[in-house]
């Protein structure tokens, strides 16, 4: 059976797996599969689940908090953030539920941060414009 291999880039680290057969993900225009010998290809996954096949293995599955997917010359290289392997779909369902969590509350805490600063900021301009009469 004809396979390619999967290049896998986050921030830290980074995988090479050979005799991939087959690779599903899913992008802004929904789910698509590629395998071997699939003509050149881009587009950015989603936020979510992408799955694997190695030839005689059952699916594998990718966790990604979004990606560049590229396939050329018979290559699947995806660069995201950070992302988890696992051939339990429930277990890494809720690994990745936990992700998302973690970067909502991120998220959250980060727009927080930044309107305290403004409202600190606007204080202190009211603060000097009544000190120094400035407009």
């Amino acid at each position: 059976m004809n396979s390619f291999v999967l290049n896998l880039f986050d921030a830290s680290h980074e995988q090479r797996i050979a005799g991939v057969t087959s690779f599903v993900g899913e992008d802004a225009t929904g789910c698509f599969g590629i395998q071997a010998n699939h003509a050149r290809f881009m587009t950015t996954l989603v936020f979510g689940l992408a799955r694997f096949r190695l030839a005689p293995d059952d699916w594998q599955y990718l966790a990604l908090p979004g990606a560049v997917a590229y396939f050329n010359n018979n290559e699947l290289t995806i660069s995201t953030r950070h992302f988890l392997i696992d051939t339990d779909l429930e277990r890494i369902s809720n690994l990745l539920e936990q992700q998302l969590i973690a970067e909502e509350e991120n998220l959250r805490a980060t727009k927080e941060s930044l309107y305290k600063m403004e409202q600190a900021m606007l204080k202190r301009m009211l603060a000097l414009n009544r000190k120094t009469g400035w407009q």
